[in-house]
């Protein structure tokens, strides 16, 4: 075996004279693309999955609402997303005649796996807001809808915020299993790399500097938010001591 030097020099001409750059960005697209769709398609099941769960169960509807929901989020929860991936791509899609890109398939799995996940985190932020939020919304005239969607979603959003966060980064790094569909994600791209000549330990090194990074960034994104949110809240907080 070559001197790590050797590895390293072999991964860069790969990396620039045979396309390896290419394949790397075309993976990080696909990655980022997939995570952030993925998480934008689970917060808005999750909302409404969370907005089912805590409602009144005065009516039937509601009860049956609420049955078909604790199942989607049993099933999705209950087994592995790479599972998922498999069944979906090789077994659904197919059964339908339907015919859907690896990519697609993948950034439909992932939203749907992220609202199951992140129904339960959005239960627990709603559970999370005084009840007397929802009791003077619905004083004021405004439906359980509105109420729910006006007052009491934005604050529990605020709650949730560092676990959405933590949901989000989830998701970039399980984007490494999509390969199994075919889609080219950071794991593919360098795979490609290591493949070239047989040497995976610089590509995968790589590879993994690369989810750090990523990670470390939305941390960073996550708690300046969380310092703005806070800063406004003291705003308020202040005019209603003035």
């Amino acid at each position: 075996m070559g001197s790590f030097s050797t590895k390293v020099q072999s991964f860069i001409d790969i990396l620039l004279n045979k396309g390896g750059y290419h394949e790397v960005l075309i993976g990080l697209r696909n990655t980022l693309l997939i995570a952030i769709l993925g998480m934008m398609i689970g917060i808005v099941i999750g909302t409404l999955i969370a907005a089912v769960r805590v409602m009144p169960k005065y009516n039937r509807l509601p009860r049956i609402l609420n049955s078909i929901c604790e199942f989607y989020v049993a099933a999705f929860r209950g087994t592995p997303m790479v599972v998922q991936l498999l069944v979906f791509y090789y077994v659904l899609f197919p059964l339908t005649s339907v015919r859907i890109t690896g990519l697609n398939v993948s950034i439909l799995v992932f939203g749907l796996n992220s609202g199951a996940y992140v129904s339960e985190i959005m239960r627990a932020g709603i559970l999370s807001v005084d009840p007397g939020q929802m009791e003077a919304g619905r004083a004021l005239g405004l439906t359980f809808g509105t109420t729910m969607i006006k007052v009491v979603i934005p604050q529990a959003v605020k709650n949730i915020l560092p676990t959405l966060g933590n949901e989000f980064i989830t998701l970039i790094k399980e984007t490494s299993i999509v390969s199994f569909v075919g889609a080219a994600d950071l794991y593919k791209a360098f795979n490609y790399i290591g493949s070239n000549k047989y040497e995976f330990m610089v590509p995968f090194l790589a590879m993994a500097i690369i989810y750090i990074v990523l990670v470390l960034i939305i941390t960073m994104l996550i708690k300046l938010m969380e310092r703005r949110l806070r800063r406004s809240d003291r705003r308020h907080q202040v005019k209603k001591d003035i």
